[in-house]
């Protein structure tokens, strides 16, 4: 058991140096010896784990992803309404992008930079449905406006990213008034009036 549990933590540290050197280097200046470095193991350990460093970085994401989905829809169920369903949502993936910054950033830029494949970026969106299904549901009951989810996710979650690296660089600091602002603004972007 202790021999699987240091598995699990050299997994696990591995995972974790790959977001901090990815957020602080990029993907691309972040060699393989670095990580290992980083998480305190020989850089052969890493091929136990992973087939290579896309492999790692792939795997990172989805499961930050799915971290990140599992936290924002912890609280949302299914039959509450369009409005409360969406405001839940959203505040907790604000919260997970203001108080989770090293996990978000992360996320952030996997979503807008190509160092994730095609198979890893469509599991990743697998773990939105419950947002897009929400989505969907607006959409049918004359809510939410009848216009793409790509859309839909960059006016109302995308400006969060926007916040939360403004937040870190020291530009603003977000307190609860804000989020009522933001929340306020994203949800009047997307509903019908």
């Amino acid at each position: 058991m202790a021999k699987l549990q240091k598995s699990i933590d050299k997994r696990n540290a591995l995972i974790k140096a790959t977001i901090t050197l990815v957020n602080n280097n990029g993907f691309h200046a972040t060699p393989m010896s670095k990580i290992a470095k980083m998480a305190n193991v020989s850089p052969a350990t890493i091929y136990l784990y992973f087939e290579n460093k896309q492999d790692l970085v792939n795997k990172a994401y989805i499961e930050v992803k799915a971290a990140f989905t599992a936290y924002a829809f912890s609280t949302y169920t299914e039959d509450m309404p369009v409005k409360e369903g969406f405001e839940i949502i959203w505040k907790r993936i604000a919260d997970f992008k203001l108080n989770k910054c090293e996990e978000a950033l992360f996320l952030a830029q996997c979503d807008n930079t190509p160092m994730i494949d095609e198979s890893s970026r469509k599991e990743g969106i697998k773990h939105l449905q419950p947002l897009l299904d929400l989505w969907q549901r607006g959409k049918a009951e004359g809510i939410i406006k009848p216009i793409s989810d790509y859309l839909l996710y960059a006016y109302t979650i995308n400006p969060l990213s926007f916040l939360m690296i403004n937040q870190e660089r020291g530009a603003c600091a977000i307190d609860n008034a804000h989020i009522e602002d933001a929340y306020q603004a994203a949800w009047d972007s997307i509903q019908l009036t």
